[in-house]
């Protein structure tokens, strides 16, 4: 069964969006303001219907971003909102996109990190507000460089505390603060 897919220019704004007010705006990581002013956000919209077509949209993307001169391109937001919309499928598939990644050589490279409107840790409840530093508009795979991610944390003396800091910050948002962000 195939699903028609929102307007590609749609998903890309309501990822921006949440890109500002959420990542940026509450600081949950510190190393995306850079970037995202310098315009070396990649933002790819998948139009695959099954995980076996995002598998290589997830190729061809970890090619293109290794080709890319890091000034210019630093990182990739691989959206795919007709693809793993249930969180459980997408939690499985993550293992195989890893895989992916490793079956090209490149793991040493590049590491993915996972977004999802419907994210959970497994220590969380589905309605825990910790959950929300991975919630995002649509299911996405964040491509991100090991150089960058290396020259990051060295010039964030205390990385190791992000987490706790953005749980803090959530904690003290709240989820009707999280619904006021996105009023505007």
């Amino acid at each position: 069964m195939t699903v028609e897919l929102p307007p590609t220019e749609a998903v890309t704004a309501a990822t921006q969006r949440w890109l500002e007010r959420a990542v940026i705006g509450l600081n949950l990581c510190p190393f995306a303001k850079a970037v995202h002013v310098h315009q070396r956000v990649r933002y790819c919209v998948s139009a695959a219907q099954y995980a076996d077509e995002l598998l290589e949209d997830l190729s061809r993307e970890i090619q293109a971003l290794r080709t890319m001169d890091p000034d210019v391109c630093e990182t990739t937001l691989l959206i795919h909102p007709g693809v793993l919309t249930e969180f459980i499928e997408y939690s499985h598939f993550l293992r195989a996109a890893e895989a992916a990644v490793a079956k090209q050589g490149l793991a040493e490279e590049f590491q993915i990190a996972s977004f999802h409107p419907d994210y959970q840790f497994s220590d969380a409840g589905p309605d825990d507000i910790e959950n929300y530093t991975n919630r995002s508009p649509y299911p996405m795979l964040h491509l991100l460089r090991e150089a960058s991610i290396a020259r990051a944390v060295a010039a964030f003396p205390d990385a190791a505390m992000i987490y706790e800091k953005n749980i803090e910050t959530l904690r003290r948002l709240g989820h009707e603060g999280w619904r006021r962000l996105w009023l505007v």
